[in-house]
């Protein structure tokens, strides 16, 4: 019986029960109310990135879920950049009046006397008569200053402090200076080529391919030194790795002005003809032109935002254009010529003529009457204006020295110590220089949108197929074969050199090939080599012309 029994028991089948998970019930979105929903627009309008991609209208479901996480993290972004208002405990101020008084009545003395000491201290005047007309120019945290006679003074020196960190008399001509990712080191235009030196004033190198250089830019997110020569030539020099990435004629004559548009990281250069043109890298071909003026463009400035920008011409009309659209919404007539141009963070421009310095509020976006404030430097040309970073504070150099003003709600109340931080340390700094580094934006990358790297593509495939069809129609196929040369020219390197001339494509390559070509012809010529006109104590420092 129990043989039985436990066979009985072992037939039996066992019950195993399955677990069923009830339906996924989604969450009800959150009703908002009228407030939060005008906060929300307020705050998109504000601290936004423009209009929203449409998620329901993405089929594939993988991509729709993450493009609806990224819209709600722009959306919580927003929202968190407005609750950190209240963080921001100071507010920039400026000059309110009473009655018939106008703020352009006040004397430099009389606002003195109304600050407190530390704001008045910034208010200075150097008498530099012998090497003058400077420039000027300040770093990006707005603590150092760097000064340029034309006659060859070169000084730099942190200027709350009054220290001084490099003095040096070059005895040349000083066309232009630049500061360059930080107060390490600076570039100098001086007679002939480009050099640089560190905060000692010592020189650290030489750009020989920089050619009488007029004016210089430097683009601290792409480690990107831009200059431009009186042949016409714009070259980009990449300060990280010492390369020369890019070398353009503009073909429009000698430069007469050129600045940088901080948003977008593109040059704007004014030229004799009264055309503006705009640049990249990238091409070789301007990227747009822009008839501003009837004269020579001899001063420009482009606001942080990029969105105005100002153009001062010989025929002393100072205009102001809106670079979405590249048209011009207004302009003024000045009493003489605008030497130079600049606009601080908070939209005040600055304005340098004859022996005179306007500050204007609100001219960018409306017309004004009348200035913000101005300034006379009597019996001396006004030759370079600049604001100061997180500062209200504006500095010329003229004929005679340079000057400090005190310009009340010129200068940012609150900055990102993350991004730029005018009371960094020396550790600080260091740090700040690698994490730079280590951020560095490709060349590549520089265009008239920034904002097109990483958004989505939204245009129909009949779109794509159209706008291909249009490329391919304009540019023409080149079916021109290379021309066979006699015996001896007709090499692989002198087809590719012959193919870059006709391109206007100049790389290390060709560098090498005209070093050898020049080095063969002074050969031919019987001339004495570098070497021999040395001697021989000083013959073995020379460098051998590269061999291709």
């Amino acid at each position: 019986m129990a043989e039985r029994q436990q066979i009985s028991r072992a037939r039996t089948p066992k019950t195993t029960e399955v677990y069923a998970p009830p339906p996924r019930q989604e969450k009800p979105e959150k009703q908002l109310t009228a407030a939060e929903i005008a906060e929300r627009k307020a705050a998109k309008e504000k601290y936004g990135r423009g209009d929203g991609i449409n998620v329901r209208s993405v089929k594939d479901k993988k991509l729709r879920g993450n493009m609806k996480k990224l819209e709600n993290r722009y959306k919580d972004a927003t929202m968190q950049a407005r609750d950190a208002e209240m963080l921001m405990e100071e507010e920039q101020g400026f000059i309110e009046t009473e009655g018939m008084e106008r703020t352009f009545k006040f004397s430099q003395k009389e606002l003195v006397q109304a600050v407190d000491i530390a704001t008045a201290q910034k208010g200075f005047e150097l008498k530099l008569p012998t090497f003058g007309p400077y420039y000027i120019d300040y770093t990006r945290s707005g603590r150092y200053l760097l000064i340029g006679g034309r006659k060859g003074h070169v000084a730099a020196f942190d200027w709350r402090e009054g220290k001084l960190l490099s003095e040096v008399h070059h005895r040349e001509t000083i066309r232009a200076i630049k500061w360059l990712h930080n107060e390490s080191f600076y570039a100098v235009a001086q007679k002939k080529f480009v050099y640089i030196y560190d905060t000692q004033g010592t020189e650290i190198h030489k750009l020989d391919k920089h050619v009488e250089v007029t004016n210089m830019e430097f683009l601290p997110y792409h480690f990107l030194l831009a200059t431009i020569a009186n042949s016409g030539y714009l070259r980009y020099q990449d300060t990280s790795t010492g390369k020369l990435v890019a070398e353009i004629p503009t073909r429009l004559g000698t430069p007469t002005s050129m600045t940088q548009n901080k948003h977008n990281a593109i040059i704007h250069a004014g030229h004799a003809k009264g055309v503006v043109s705009l640049w990249s890298p990238n091409m070789n071909t301007p990227l747009a032109k822009i008839l501003t003026n009837r004269g020579p463009v001899i001063s420009m400035a482009i606001d942080r935002a990029g969105t105005y920008m100002v153009t001062g011409g010989q025929d002393r009309k100072m205009s102001v254009w809106d670079l979405r659209m590249y048209k011009e919404t207004h302009y003024y007539i000045t009493p003489a010529p605008p030497t130079h141009l600049d606009i601080s963070d908070t939209g005040l421009l600055g304005v340098g003529w004859s022996s005179h310095v306007t500050v204007w509020k609100d001219a960018l976006k409306t017309r004004q009457r009348q200035p913000y404030m101005t300034h006379h430097a009597p019996g001396s040309q006004i030759n370079d204006v600049a604001f100061c970073p997180f500062e209200d504070v504006l500095a010329y150099g003229h004929e005679q020295g340079l000057g400090s003003l005190i310009i009340p709600g010129a200068g940012e109340a609150n900055f990102d110590a993350l991004e730029v931080n005018p009371y960094e340390t020396k550790k600080g700094r260091r740090e700040g220089e690698v994490r730079q580094l280590l951020n560095k934006l490709q060349p590549e990358m520089i265009s008239i949108n920034p904002d097109h790297i990483g958004r989505m593509d939204i245009s129909s495939e009949e779109t794509k197929r159209q706008e291909h069809a249009e490329e391919n129609a304009q540019v023409p196929h080149n079916t021109e074969m290379a021309k066979h040369k006699m015996r001896g020219k007709n090499s692989a390197g002198k087809r590719y050199v012959r193919k870059m001339k006709k391109r206007n494509i100049m790389d290390e390559k060709r560098f090498k090939y005209e070093a050898v070509k020049s080095e063969n012809q002074r050969l031919r010529a019987g001339l004495p080599s570098a070497a021999e006109k040395l001697g021989p104590a000083l013959a073995r420092f020379v460098r051998p012309p590269a061999r291709g």
